[in-house]
């Protein structure tokens, strides 16, 4: 069996990012087996604040060209789907204390009230936190009122979506 160069490529690539946790490996923890919202790696993690209104990132950035259809991660109702300082922001409530949030989004696709299904498109991206170099989604979760890893959530993502193999010379 003749194997590509590219396979070498692909895995001098992603190694790196996989090791220093950017992009989520196939074997991450799924309490819940949420589908990804939207694919991409993991440009900023998690970085919980050391008190409720100290500073960190209250959830993971995805990176996601402008314009990317977000889908809803689990099944839930929408309990919030409007502007906040200008900026567009979605909450889906799934049940048992746990809320997912959607930040810096282009247009909503769903309203307060809505019910909507695991992989349901509920947004559009827009360009992620003002300032970022990098467009992205912005993705919180809540239990109990307190934010919690969403990687803790998310299941397992194949690699075959970030590779993409061509043949070489």
């Amino acid at each position: 069996m003749r194997r590509g160069p590219w396979i070498i490529v692909a895995l001098a690539i992603l190694t790196p990012a996989i090791a220093a946790g950017s992009v989520p490996a196939a074997s991450a923890a799924s309490a819940g087996g949420w589908t990804w919202p939207v694919v991409g790696p993991i440009i900023q993690t998690f970085d919980p604040p050391d008190t409720p209104y100290g500073s960190g990132h209250r959830g993971v950035d995805i990176a996601a060209a402008v314009g990317t259809t977000v889908v809803a991660p689990a099944g839930g109702t929408v309990t919030f789907a409007g502007p906040v300082g200008g900026y567009l922001f979605l909450t889906i409530d799934h049940g048992g204390g746990l809320s997912s949030t959607y930040s810096w989004l282009s247009e909503k696709l769903v309203r307060k009230g809505d019910r909507v299904l695991q992989g349901q498109p509920v947004a559009s991206t827009g360009w992620g936190h003002p300032g970022a170099p990098i467009p992205h989604l912005h993705l919180g979760v809540k239990l109990d009122g307190a934010y919690v890893d969403p990687l803790s959530y998310l299941g397992p993502i194949s690699l075959a979506t970030f590779v993409r193999l061509a043949p070489f010379g």
